[in-house]
Parts: structure tokens; C-alpha cells; sequence
């Protein structure tokens, strides 16, 4: 991968569809977080379409599955064929993997062959995945990913999955508020920690985390620019200019649409780069 070249690292795309026509999510989910980002593009693009389409914006993407098998019911994507779908294009892809919290000793042992495989983190999703990340039961999970050296990823705050739907299709948003994850960061000191997108409802609580705690970092995933809540955007400016990174959604929100917004977002020359390349380069170990 050239960085050089790069002119921004999106660390928050998904795979929806994986090369057998199975899709990450039930129909009734998708079609409901489609109907909440308002998305009218391709839902469900495999990992060559994603590649293809960050390449021609001379951009990389961090890609993911995530593995709720347990939460939800319906059978998870495979990471071990993300990865092997990722290793092909090298020059535009980081592959992150996935697994299922409730898999116990199991769920230990493939972090550990998925990094193996090439895994460059992995990715979680409390309120899908039906877990409190701070219970120690989970704690196994977060040793291995340590031990990896690799970054963990956290769907923090209110979620598209499950919105407009009855109970919001079971789902429940308390599993993803950011205070969780500050038990996490405390006990884990070495682990690397993203918490993805603006955390509305709790975003001061994201705020405070990232500010008090040196191993964790905000994605700006999942919302547009120009919806940001303000503080947001003056922390990103200020104190946590370093541990801001650019992220779309994608295919939710697609790159051109996040970028668009962003640039009439009020950011500092000096602090743009950083968000968009800069700091997601540290964060992922591409220097």
C-alpha cells in the first residue's frame, strides 16, 4: 500500500454480501437501516466492488463484517473469506475481522487464526451483538487482541440496525454506550480502542473517554458532516485533533457523500489531513 499516494483512509466500510449471495443481515434489517440512512445505492457490495470503488478515489478502506450470529440469529459472513478477498488488493483494502462474543474459548482461538490469516483488527457491535463489552466474560477476547497488537473497533451510540422497526427489532442501544468502554481502555491499557461514530446520545461521554485515556480514538462514521454534534466537531479541532478518523459507513454512506459535507465543515487546514489520513495511519501501524 502506498500512503503516499492515499488521499484518505476510510476505517469504517462493511460487507454486506459475501461471494455465495448471502447477506450480512436478515431482509427486514436491511431494508430498514437502508430507509433510515436514506441510502438509494448499492446495499450490499462485495469486498471486489468495494476495492474497485476506493481505488478510483485514490483512497483505502478498512473492511469488515461483523459476526452476530448469537444476537441476532441469522448466520454471519465469513471474516476468513473477507480476508482472503482483502489480501487481493492489497493497495486499497485492510481487512478487520470478527467474531461472535458469546463463542467463549472458541471465539479466543480464531482471533487469534484470523490475525494469523492477516486480520489487521477486528470489529464489534455491542447492541447487534447482545453484549456488555465491559463484562469480564468478555475479557479473553480483548487480551488476545492486545497480545496482537492490533486495534478494536466499537459501534458506540444510537445504531441505523433495527430503527423505525417494533423494539427496534430487539436491539437494545444501552449495550452501546461509550462509558462501557472506559472499563475496557482502563483494564486494557495496550489495547487500541475505536469507538465508531458520533455516540448520540452520549457523545460528551465519548468525548471525555478519548480525552482521559491515551489508547482510544472516534471514528466519525455513520453521520453526516454536517449533522455533527458541535462539540464534536470543536474537539476535533482542539484537543482531540490526533484522535479523530475519517470514516463514511460505507455502503450506507458512501465516501463522496461524507467527504462533500465535510468540507464545508468547519476544520482547521492543519487538522483536515490529520482526520482524514494522518491519524488512521498511526492508529492502524501503516507508517
Amino acid at each position: 500500500m502506498n500512503i503516499d499516494r492515499l488521499v484518505a483512509i476510510d476505517v469504517h466500510t462493511h460487507v454486506e454480501q459475501d461471494g455465495h449471495g448471502c447477506f450480512s443481515l436478515d431482509q427486514e434489517l436491511m431494508d430498514a437501516s437502508a430507509q433510515y440512512f436514506r441510502a438509494d445505492q448499492d446495499r450490499t457490495p462485495t469486498v471486489a466492488a468495494i476495492a474497485e470503488h476506493y481505488r478510483e478515489r485514490n483512497m483505502a478502506a478498512v473492511v469488515f463484517t461483523v459476526d452476530a450470529a448469537s444476537g441476532t440469529g441469522h448466520p454471519a459472513l465469513s471474516s476468513e473469506e473477507i480476508l482472503d478477498g482483502a489480501a487481493e488488493f492489497p493497495d486499497v483494502l485492510i481487512p478487520f475481522g470478527s467474531v461472535d462474543p458469546h463463542a467463549g474459548k472458541a471465539a479466543v482461538t480464531r482471533i487469534r487464526a484470523l490475525v494469523e490469516r492477516g486480520a489487521r483488527g477486528f470489529k464489534f457491535h455491542p447492541s447487534l451483538q447482545a453484549f456488555e463489552p465491559n463484562d469480564p466474560r468478555y475479557y479473553p477476547l480483548y487480551e488476545a487482541i492486545a497480545e496482537a497488537g492490533v486495534p478494536a473497533l466499537f459501534h458506540t451510540g444510537q445504531t441505523g440496525i433495527g430503527a423505525g422497526l417494533p423494539g427496534g427489532h430487539g436491539i437494545k442501544l444501552r449495550y452501546s454506550a461509550p462509558m462501557l468502554l472506559d472499563d475496557v481502555a482502563a483494564d486494557f491499557p495496550d489495547l487500541t480502542i475505536v469507538m465508531a461514530h458520533p455516540s448520540v446520545p452520549w457523545q460528551d461521554e465519548a468525548i471525555s473517554i478519548a480525552t482521559h485515556k491515551a489508547n482510544v480514538f472516534i471514528d466519525l462514521s455513520g453521520w453526516r458532516p454536517k449533522y455533527f454534534p458541535p462539540q464534536l466537531v470543536r474537539a476535533a479541532n482542539t484537543m482531540l485533533r490526533t484522535k479523530v478518523l475519517f470514516g463514511s459507513d460505507f455502503p450506507v454512506i458512501t465516501p463522496d457523500r461524507w467527504l462533500a459535507d465535510f468540507a464545508d465543515l468547519e476544520i482547521k487546514d492543519d487538522v483536515r489531513p490529520l482526520i482524514l489520513k494522518d491519524n488512521a495511519v498511526r492508529v492502524l501501524g501503516l507508517g
